[in-house]
């Protein structure tokens, strides 16, 4: 069974559309499927559209928001009440083709866990294709998962991703590189883009710097969200040590200086090494401080089987049993 969750905000002009699109590939496609419409505080009648739909197709179901909560509320949401092996996330503005989900299937079918879409002829302008490039580069770079669109709302996975991973605030776009980081096979395949015939664009700048903030958030989760000493015990056993240096040696000058007669010097109560050491000092055990509470935080909060990925289990009966654990289920 395929489930498809399509966020929805203010997006009364497609959303018909964008039902008869799927059905016509989807009922072809797969011998189930549920779409899963989530309004996400829209201010026009989509809702209304949601609701119409559903009263005459039972595979349609919605779910609205007292307001707008994002994007990652509405796709966490949908993906707890999706019953489907596999999910499919796609936007409602038709710039997503539901033509790709044979081909996208047909990947899953091959071995792989997620399939991220790649625009790679993108309709959009200039000021979102060139950032958006920057930022495609980044997180490559910083995450270890090489793909050219980690942006694109196209991405078809298995449920037991879902269960395994935790998307809140705007992590949604860090899908593949979540699971990417637990073991899951994840591939990309060239979608076709649309250009928007209907609303808004609901990106700016913003979303861009915002982008950066959680790559950082991403890049440490999964180098050390089990182990965060390892990360601020460096950087302070780093200061500490340059500090600790500094005060070395101001105190072998002071030494010198009340000892050798012979010896002169201005006083080392007037160097600015004297301050900057003291403060290299104090943030090398203020950072190795905050490390060692978020590691009991870890310790004593933190569930202790989300640090591994289960993917089969075989009995002394010999059966295989494909179960991927889900550490992060609730």
């Amino acid at each position: 069974m395929l489930s498809i969750i399509v966020p929805v905000m203010n997006e009364e002009g497609s959303l018909r559309q964008l039902w008869d699109e799927i059905l016509a590939v989807a009922q072809t496609a797969v011998d189930r499927f549920e779409v899963i419409f989530i309004d996400d505080g829209s201010t026009d009648s989509s809702w209304q559209i949601i609701s119409e739909l559903s009263s005459l197709d039972s595979r349609i179901s919605g779910i609205r928001f007292r307001r707008n909560f994002g994007k990652a509320a509405a796709l966490t949401a949908a993906m707890r009440a999706a019953d489907g092996e596999l999910i499919l996330m796609m936007d409602a503005d038709l710039q997503d083709d539901p033509a790709e989900i044979p081909d996208m299937l047909r990947l899953i079918s091959e071995g792989h866990d997620v399939v991220n879409g790649w625009k790679k002829r993108r309709l959009d302008p200039w000021h979102k294709v060139y950032p958006s490039r920057v930022f495609n580069w980044m997180v490559s770079s910083m995450t270890g998962l090489k793909l050219h669109d980690h942006n694109c709302g196209l991405k078809m996975f298995r449920a037991d991703v879902a269960a395994e991973i935790n998307i809140y605030g705007e992590l949604h776009r860090f899908i593949p590189v979540l699971a990417f980081a637990r073991g899951f096979r994840v591939t990309e395949m060239p979608v076709h883009h649309r250009s928007r015939q209907h609303g808004e664009s609901k990106y700016g700048v913003r979303r861009f710097i915002r982008g950066l903030l959680d790559l950082l958030t991403v890049t440490f989760l999964i180098s050390f969200g089990r182990r965060p000493q390892h990360a601020l015990g460096a950087v302070g056993l780093f200061f500490f040590a340059i500090g600790m240096m500094g005060l070395g040696y101001l105190s072998l000058i002071w030494m010198l200086m009340h000892v050798v007669p012979v010896f002169s010097g201005e006083p080392i109560g007037g160097r600015p090494l004297l301050a900057y050491s003291i403060a290299a000092t104090l943030l090398g055990g203020q950072a190795m401080s905050l490390g060692l509470l978020a590691e009991l935080i870890v310790a004593y909060t933190g569930n202790t089987n989300d640090s591994y990925s289960v993917a089969k289990r075989v009995s002394s009966s010999g059966h295989n049993q494909a179960a991927t654990e889900s550490a992060a289920k609730t």
